[in-house]
């Protein structure tokens, strides 16, 4: 069957799914809350027999992303031979504080106090369009990460102005054990969401801002496909550049 069009009916079960099972809520930095729709009796039906049913997109889905985070990998440690900006084990300790701290703020409800964490724009964006509007609601986020399981890296692209690396991209996706409901302020009675801790994946965009990697970007788990899908745009010449001298031949005993 045309992976494509198995995409696009996988798509369209799982919304109708969730639609049986829950109203779509949003919240969590980024916009999204974590789903209750599969921890209700009736969701954890539902997500069994999807899982079920969808088990080839989903090993196809596997196996996409598990290449495009090797390559990705792979194109990182190129950069990093003549960059350290792209080290990733830097890189990694870097998206991990950032996640803590843009939550931090979060929670405090104010993001100002990530500024130095993510773009101006965006930083902005997530006060106004989210926060500031549910504080109008009498609203809250109550959103806590206990740990991060998993942060793979799904993209790369380099850009460079005259040694200048800034605009350079990095997309990953995070997995991390979290609470993220929406309850209101007075009363604490609970709007969207559920209370208790759930695996949530998040695709987080960092750009390479002012030579620091700043949040641009935060989206749903289930975009990480698309972002695997694409092709890291590193010039071949760094990857070559990069590849250890194969050792020289030696001519045969006569």
């Amino acid at each position: 069957m045309n992976p494509r069009f198995l995409s696009r009916i996988c798509t369209l079960a799982v919304s109708l799914a969730v639609c049986c099972v829950c109203t779509p809520a949003h919240a969590g930095p980024g916009g999204e809350i974590a789903s209750a729709a599969f921890r209700t009796p009736v969701g954890r039906v539902v997500m069994a027999a999807l899982v079920i049913l969808l088990s080839p997109y989903l090993i196809y889905v596997a196996i996409k992303e598990a290449k495009a985070v090797k390559l990705t990998l792979r194109d990182l440690q190129s950069l990093a031979a003549k960059h350290p900006e792209f080290d990733w084990l830097t890189l990694k300790e870097r998206v991990s504080e950032a996640f803590h701290r843009v939550h931090a703020a979060w929670r405090k409800e104010d993001m100002s106090e990530a500024s130095q964490w993510m773009t101006d724009w965006y930083w902005q964006n997530q006060q106004m369009v989210f926060l500031e509007q549910w504080e109008r609601d009498g609203l809250v986020n109550h959103c806590r990460v206990r740990s991060i399981k998993k942060i793979r890296p799904l993209f790369v692209r380099y850009r460079t102005v005259d040694g200048v690396l800034d605009g350079s991209r990095l997309v990953v996706s995070i997995t991390a054990d979290m609470e993220d409901y929406l309850a209101e302020r007075l009363g604490g009675k609970v709007v969207q969401g559920k209370p208790g801790y759930v695996s949530v994946e998040r695709v987080w965009t960092f750009l390479l801002d002012k030579g620091r990697w700043r949040v641009s970007n935060i989206e749903s788990g289930a975009v990480s496909l698309a972002y695997a899908k694409l092709l890291n745009e590193v010039p071949q010449a760094l990857i070559d550049a990069a590849r250890p001298a194969a050792p020289a031949s030696r001519a045969a005993p006569r």
